[in-house]
């Protein structure tokens, strides 16, 4: 087995020290146990991939894809080891070396062949009965958005409208994250960051917003490391902060969820909170782990399509820690959609809902 790409992190490698500060916090620690299971098991896992000394069996495999890439271990590290970077690189090792799962590989070859993971056929325009435009404004709405939470961009675009925004959807594809997530070649993921960038200079637009974490995340860490690009990637609730509107009362108990990838991976944490404070009567508790030490919801990083059982146990974990809210928001559609499977067993009655479907709801036209 070549082990090119995770050479290039032979620093974090050896920058770990075992100390074990990073089980503590890591949610596949947390369900499994197992000491192998966390950030530093991956590590001497992927260091001994290196140096030839274990084989990529299928226990080795399972272990280097649970990884959700929370980014909790680096939070946590004192050496702040970049573990999910040294993660991403052995997964493209393994990919390469021909040891990958199944699910993702079809996960692969539905984003090559119809532009998403999902091998939907219709594309933005056909679902929302827009086409795009040139405007200052875009909207990027995101593969899990419309094709499993077309309540989303609904209310994003309705809010648009109710702003009298003139803005335009675009001729996006996937944004590349699952498959930068799981290991896959870069050549792949560069087709998308140029169909992306090539959609978005066409219409124009000077800022475009995101709904989905996992998206802006990559334009903001990662496309920028292929190809320059002028125009601002905003999350939604980032520029809709600083418009003006009023809002409706809301007298109910809630709690946010901050996304990894719009938390710990590109620091957004004031905006949301400024949006759920501006509300009427809301009464506004945080959970008791928030911010930079959020808990992940257990969705990310190809663990919820590969297994399943273990992101669900984590999601319940997470939606456990929000009981005491009637209304749990967050702001990240693949977020939204793990948090009500971990409540599928639960059965906690609380409404996981996206920030942007309530302030659709409390706009004042």
């Amino acid at each position: 087995m070549q082990t090119q790409h995770v050479k290039e992190y032979l620093k974090e490698l050896i920058t770990c020290t075992q100390c074990g500060y990073c089980k503590e916090v890591c949610p596949i620690f947390e369900d499994i146990g197992w000491d192998s299971a966390s950030a530093r098991g991956k590590v001497a896992l992927a260091y001994g991939l290196y140096m030839g000394d274990i084989e990529p069996d299928e226990s080795v495999l399972e272990r280097l894809l649970q990884c959700t890439t929370c980014e909790d271990c680096k939070r946590r590290c004192p050496s702040k080891t970049e573990v999910v970077k040294a993660i991403e690189a052995i997964r493209k090792d393994l990919n390469e070396a021909g040891f990958s799962l199944d699910v993702h590989k079809k996960i692969y070859d539905n984003i090559m062949k119809y532009n998403n993971p999902y091998a939907e056929t219709s594309s933005r325009s056909e679902i929302l009965g827009e086409e795009p435009k040139m405007a200052e404004i875009a909207y990027f709405v995101g593969c899990t958005a419309i094709y499993r939470n077309k309540e989303i961009v609904d209310a994003g675009i309705s809010i648009l409208k109710k702003l009298g925004v003139d803005y335009t959807i675009l001729n996006e594809v996937c944004c590349g994250s699952v498959l930068q997530r799981t290991g896959f070649d870069d050549e792949a993921l560069k087709k998308l960051i140029d169909a992306n960038i090539d959609a978005i200079e066409q219409s124009g637009a000077k800022k475009v917003l995101f709904s989905c974490a996992g998206c802006l995340r990559m334009f903001r860490k990662e496309y920028k490391k292929f190809r320059d690009f002028n125009f601002e990637p905003l999350h939604f609730t980032e520029w809709l902060v600083d418009q003006e509107f009023s809002l409706k009362p809301y007298p109910k108990k809630v709690t946010y969820h901050d996304p990894c990838h719009l938390g710990r991976h590109i620091g957004v944490y004031s905006a949301p909170r400024k949006l759920i404070t501006r509300i009427p009567e809301i009464q506004f508790q945080e959970m008791e782990y928030k911010e930079d030490q959020a808990k992940c919801c257990g969705g990310g990083g190809g663990v919820r399509s590969a297994y399943p059982e273990l992101s669900q146990a984590i999601a319940e974990n997470r939606v456990k820690q929000a009981e005491f809210a009637e209304v749990l928001l967050n702001t990240c559609p693949f977020c939204l959609n793990t948090l009500k499977f971990g409540n599928e067993k639960l059965n906690q009655n609380i409404e996981i809902i996206d920030l942007l479907q309530l302030i659709d709801q409390l706009i004042e036209k």
